[in-house]
């Protein structure tokens, strides 16, 4: 059988994921620098008819008007706003995602660097590799916070934030949440979670937790007067998008103790260097965009990548779609 239509993918896939491509389809894998160069990226798109990418290739309006055959760009992510969705709804695009299997991976980590951060584990972890643990902490020493009775506010109750709910409810936590639209009593109750303004959530939060899309709307939200709204001894986390969240007043208002601390699996640009400010702060957890970084996840994402694939460049509406 000829194969006549063409996949591209920006970065490798597992060996089953691309095992069932070629079965169907002409294949090219990029290698070499990640994310993918621009040039090479605009010269690839010009003859393909589905395009599998990563959360950090950019897939704006301008890359797409030369993808004059293109008819699934198929994300290996549960965000989508590297795509240019508009354009390529405009265009008969179809986008596909992979949301919900890595809701559990990320409810999981979100909750870990909350524990981490309150716990002072991680910088406990550098203390001892330092070499500087040199005795027995005493009754007002290296102290961390309980997470019992503690207000966690999550700023977005979707699959990840109710999932996350879940978390905390065994915890004995008051669980608070602000969405773009308020769920459904029964979904309130069966999660232990009480609808609140999002001024109400910065300002009675003990820990704020983010799970919102970057937008417009969200884009450096939680700023330097955002972050004075918060209690002096309330912790930041973030497993969403980096952008959400002003770096710049963040790190300030670590150093100033305007918060007590912060957790971040994301970033305003990623990789970041051990140069970059956040590295030199104390009251922090970093971790490298690692969310939905499980075996499990990783391979179920995959799966759907391609199953995505799949059915946009035969004209059918992706498994997840987003637009149309």
């Amino acid at each position: 059988m000829m194969k006549t239509k063409r996949v591209f993918l920006t970065r490798i896939l597992h060996d089953f994921a691309l095992k069932e491509l070629k079965k169907q389809y002409e294949v090219e894998v990029h290698s070499g620098k990640i994310p993918i160069p621009r040039k090479k990226l605009e010269s690839k798109i010009k003859d393909i008819e589905g395009l599998i990418c990563f959360p950090y290739d950019v897939i704006d309006s301008k890359l797409l008007e030369n993808a004059k055959n293109l008819k699934i760009i198929s994300t290996y992510s549960v965000g989508f706003d590297h795509i240019d969705t508009k354009y390529a709804k405009k265009n008969k695009i179809r986008v596909g995602y992979t949301p919900e299997v890595l809701t559990d991976a990320t409810a999981d980590l979100a909750f870990s660097l909350m524990i981490d951060v309150m716990r002072r584990v991680s910088e406990g972890d550098r203390i001892i590799r330092k070499g500087n643990w040199s005795q027995i902490y005493g009754a007002y020493d290296y102290i961390g916070t309980d997470l019992q009775e503690k207000t966690l506010g999550i700023f977005g109750l979707g699959r990840i934030g109710s999932t996350l709910a879940k978390r905390a409810k065994s915890f004995d936590m008051k669980i608070i949440y602000n969405n773009r639209k308020r769920v459904s009593k029964t979904k309130e109750k069966s999660l232990g979670v009480k609808y609140v303004t999002f001024d109400k959530l910065i300002r009675q939060s003990d820990i704020i937790s983010i799970h919102v899309p970057h937008t417009s709307q969200t884009d450096k939200l939680f700023d330097k007067k955002i972050l004075k709204k918060m209690k002096k001894t309330a912790f930041l986390i973030n497993t969403a998008r980096g952008k959400i969240i002003n770096e710049k007043d963040l790190i300030e208002a670590l150093k100033k103790k305007t918060i007590s601390g912060a957790a971040l699996d994301v970033f305003e640009s990623e990789p970041i260097g051990k140069n970059h400010p956040l590295t030199r702060i104390q009251n922090i957890t970093l971790a490298p965009h690692i969310g939905s970084s499980t075996k499990e996840t990783r391979v179920k994402m995959a799966e759907i990548t391609v199953k995505n694939l799949h059915l946009g460049i035969n004209g059918k509406k992706p498994k997840y779609s987003v637009g149309y």
